[in-house]
């Protein structure tokens, strides 16, 4: 690394174990960090039965902390994503949008008690979560209700991602939210309800570089219980010592899972047209603690946003000798090319 850019790193705070968190303080902004983001995922269900998978993410990405910049100087770079996977219509739509803070284009704010950028938002009280998000083609407003508290991973309130002092997050999930509210495609309105969850993740550096992506699950499990999992990769499409996982059990309870934990198993693959990436989009997964072994596909393979995959899932399988079913969030990065975030 070169000696500015490490003088850089060092202006910005490390993710380091002990952090004290409190909310609703944690939902919002923390610029000391130099990256950030906030992912809102779900699936939903018209009622003609119609199913959907929404995303809608806000990105912060950190250039100067100097106290003397103006509003026009970028100090901060606001990135957010929108996409609707219209499942039973076999159509993916995705749209982006990329402000500065300047002259409130973009944000994440406390005493305002929202994350934005332009017109797209998340108002965040402490009993719900409202998403709008409007662009030409498509729209969203949905209200999130939280069923349970918010989880933290890791351990000593941080998630390790590599080797070293601060090659690691502070990372919060909202596991389960009840979803209602109404999505407009080209012009129709559908009222909807579902399930979604909520990511929030800020550090200064954590991937290592032999570390090319990852492959991340937010699972939702009929049984009111939930799994996080994520596989760091390397090169050669080996699984990182590193990759973890935190299950949370009906009651809200979360219990931390090491690489040692859980299997995965890659099944059929789809290949982009635009990127050539090709990705893997059925998986096995099991966790012997829980008497777990799952099977997940998507009903809608072209679910690529400019160079990763995300898209809604859904799992069957057992689970302490029972069948269990359920849905989720499943994102790949790292295929199209190695992911450098933070470095």
């Amino acid at each position: 690394m070169k000696s500015s850019a490490l003088a850089l790193l060092m202006a910005y705070r490390l993710a380091l174990p002990g952090y004290h968190y409190e909310f609703p303080r944690d939902h919002f902004n923390h610029p000391e960090f130099q990256t950030e983001w906030w992912y809102y995922t779900g699936n939903l269900r018209a009622a003609d039965g119609h199913r959907f998978g929404f995303e809608l993410t806000f990105f912060r990405h950190g250039f100067s902390q100097d106290p003397a910049a103006t509003i026009w100087d970028v100090n901060d770079a606001w990135l957010a994503h929108l996409a609707l996977s219209d499942i039973d219509g076999q159509r993916f739509r995705h749209a982006e949008r990329l402000n500065r803070q300047a002259a409130g284009l973009a944000g994440a704010d406390l005493a305002e008690g929202r994350v934005w950028n332009g017109n797209w938002s998340a108002r965040i009280t402490a009993n719900a979560h409202e998403l709008t998000a409007i662009d030409a083609a498509f729209r969203i407003h949905l209200t999130l209700t939280p069923q349970k508290p918010p989880v933290i991973h890791g351990a000593n309130g941080v998630s390790q991602k590599a080797a070293g002092e601060g090659r690691a997050s502070h990372y919060i999930s909202i596991t389960r939210l009840a979803a209602a509210g109404a999505i407009t495609i080209e012009g129709r309105a559908y009222k909807v309800e579902g399930l979604a969850w909520m990511d929030h993740e800020f550090f200064t550096h954590q991937l290592a570089p032999e570390q090319t992506g990852w492959d991340w699950f937010s699972l939702q499990f009929e049984d009111n219980s939930e799994l996080m999992l994520f596989r760091l990769r390397h090169k050669d499409g080996s699984s990182d010592p590193f990759s973890a996982g935190t299950y949370i059990d009906a009651e809200g309870r979360a219990r931390r899972l090491t690489r040692d934990d859980f299997t995965l198993q890659l099944g059929a693959t789809w290949t982009s047209p635009e990127t050539q990436a090709r990705y893997p989009i059925e998986w096995r997964i099991e966790v012997p603690s829980l008497g777990l072994d799952a099977q997940l596909g998507t009903r809608l393979r072209e679910q690529e946003l400019a160079k990763y995959w995300e898209g809604a899932i859904e799992l069957t399988g057992r689970k302490q000798g029972r069948p269990i079913r359920g849905s989720g969030y499943l994102e790949m990065t790292g295929y199209a090319g190695p992911v450098r975030i933070g470095d």
